[in-house]
């Protein structure tokens, strides 16, 4: 039965078809836009920050700080029942990363100490979208990470609505974490304020946090000057199903991912009954669904249900595609686990659902996009760190390993580094 998702066969047609994703594309028209903003932010200071946002938001802004009185009266316009869903979300994730090793080593033996430090970042700008929605879900799943690290100072912006104004539920979750240095900006302009620092903006470390293109794009340009933890793309989402699936389970889950803008739903099945029953009920599953719009764009322009023979070509295609989420809606999740390669998050069986993994399971929401969970991870405790290697070497150390060292060193032309090592072992001086 022919529906709403494009229908393929086969391990070898799935990477003919994921072929052309990847990470996102810009065009040279877009990246001068970007790096003239850059540019005026980084020359003009608030000034410029003003300008801008009367440009792009259509907000003439006076103060670029929210004042501490806003973030009291935001707590009495958000709905008690969403405070109380915003604490149980925070204890949550908080609790989640405190069971991740945050520490390093040090091991001493045989007269060398050799270790690693880890260190938090002093300062991490968090970038907080809140275009269509106010996503302060995702200042939790950024935030609460770099406390545990023991980062001790975020910034947050996130761009003013048409009133000028933060929404009350970003301006809420932020006082909730403790959190005082949050701004009035988005897009490009946003990311150049953290990166370069502005007379009212303090310069950051690390810029965190997903948006649109050109924040993204900002992102890209700035990395150097500040870190950055990934380039987001569109949300995506492949369902890994056999013939013991629930149909009604596995599009709940494709439309969760579906209704954001640009998402792409995949759908691999070993049975050709589930993915009929899936097409079928899809019509009447987008037919009052707020969001349909962007779900019908989803399923028909990137929407893809995948025959495999079995359940190991279907990992063949997921760990192929490398899914932000995988879903695993099989009869046994647990067995195919240990044959999971690459992947944002691992979604095990019917109830693991990810929309609950968006608010308040535990692990951050912010996962790698575009193919990139071949290389890069969620957003976890390291993101907010730096580790750092401790040598600390005895003199009977440096005499057993020394002339291999300097061996090396003048096999690749570096003769100060070889003295260096042989004043040590008394065998010269340095520069004889």
């Amino acid at each position: 039965m022919m529906g709403p998702m494009r229908l393929i066969r086969g391990a070898e047609a799935a990477r003919a078809a994921f072929h052309t994703r990847g990470a996102a594309t810009f065009t040279e028209a877009d990246r001068k836009a970007v790096r003239a903003i850059l540019e005026a932010v980084r020359l003009g200071g608030d000034p410029a920050l003003r300008d801008l946002t009367r440009r792009f938001d259509g907000v003439a802004l006076e103060g670029l700080k929210v004042e501490a009185e806003a973030f009291e009266a935001a707590a009495a316009r958000v709905d008690r029942r969403l405070k109380g869903a915003i604490a149980e979300a925070a204890d949550r994730i908080r609790a989640y990363y405190r069971l991740q090793p945050a520490g390093g080593f040090l091991n001493a033996e045989s007269g060398a100490l050799l270790g690693q430090i880890v260190r938090p970042i002093s300062r991490v700008g968090i970038y907080v979208p809140a275009g269509s929605a106010p996503l302060f879900s995702s200042l939790l799943m950024l935030a609460l990470p770099a406390q545990v690290a023991g980062v001790r100072e975020l910034v947050v912006a996130t761009p003013p609505g048409p009133d000028g104004e933060v929404a009350a539920e970003i301006l809420y979750t932020a006082g909730q974490l403790g959190i005082t240095e949050l701004f009035r900006l988005g897009g490009a302009q946003a990311i150049a304020a953290l990166a370069y620092g502005t007379e009212t903006v303090p310069r950051v470390d690390k810029v965190v946090g997903p948006g649109n293109r050109f924040v993204v794009l900002a992102k890209r340009e700035v990395f150097g000057d500040v870190g950055i933890e990934a380039l987001s793309g569109p949300t995506e989402t492949l369902v890994l199903a056999d013939d013991e699936a629930d149909p009604e389970y596995v599009v709940a889950d494709l439309l969760a991912q579906a209704e954001h803008a640009g998402a792409q739903p995949v759908l691999v099945t070993t049975s050709p009954e589930l993915a009929a029953a899936v097409q079928a009920r899809l019509p009447e599953a987008l037919g009052d669904l707020p969001t349909a719009t962007f779900a019908q764009e989803s399923f028909r322009e990137r929407g893809l249900i995948v025959l495999v023979r079995d359940l190991e070509e279907g990992l063949e295609v997921a760990n192929h595609y490398a899914p932000e989420h995988l879903c695993l809606l099989t009869r046994n999740p647990w067995e195919l686990l240990a044959r999971v390669e690459n992947a944002g998050g691992v979604f095990l069986g019917d109830h693991s659902l990810e929309a609950l993994g968006d608010y308040i399971v535990g692990p951050s929401h912010v996962m790698p996009t575009s193919g990139t969970a071949r290389f890069a991870s969620f957003v976890n405790l390291r993101d907010f760190q730096k580790v750092v290697p401790v040598v600390g070497l005895g003199p009977e150390v440096v005499a057993r390993i020394g002339p291999a060292a300097a061996r090396m060193a003048r096999a690749e032309g570096l003769e100060a580094h070889a003295r260096a090592i042989e004043v040590r072992l008394g065998g010269g001086r340095a520069g004889s």
